[in-house]
């Protein structure tokens, strides 16, 4: 939703080979569905990525590392913000790892 999905639409737009990066499967398959329909891109995919867990960012990395022959654009859009306060399963403030630790342990885990 938001930002995310006007980037990502934009981008499949451009003809590029789109990841869109969603922790919820069900908007995920919702934006895939409007943005294919809206710009003909077949090359648009729905991977799973929560930023609030760490197994999941590492998870999602090194698939992408495996999968995907290059990267040439992270857009690093998730975040959230009003939640009270938890502590994730890996022992971490929820808000702060979304925000920033899962955003910046992606960004290094995918420079290789």
């Amino acid at each position: 939703a938001g930002i995310g999905k006007c980037v990502a639409l934009e981008l499949a737009r451009r003809n590029a080979r789109t990841i869109l990066a969603c922790r919820s499967p069900e908007r995920g398959r919702a934006a895939l569905q409007e943005i294919r329909a809206a710009t003909g891109n077949r090359a648009v995919e729905l991977r799973l990525l929560d930023t609030g867990s760490l197994r999941s960012v590492r998870d999602f990395a090194r698939d992408v590392l495996r999968e995907e022959p290059r990267l040439d654009l992270l857009v690093n859009n998730a975040g959230v913000t009003g939640l009270p306060f938890s502590i994730t399963s890996e022992g971490l403030e929820q808000t702060f790892t979304t925000n920033y630790l899962g955003p910046f342990l992606l960004t290094n885990l995918l420079l290789g």
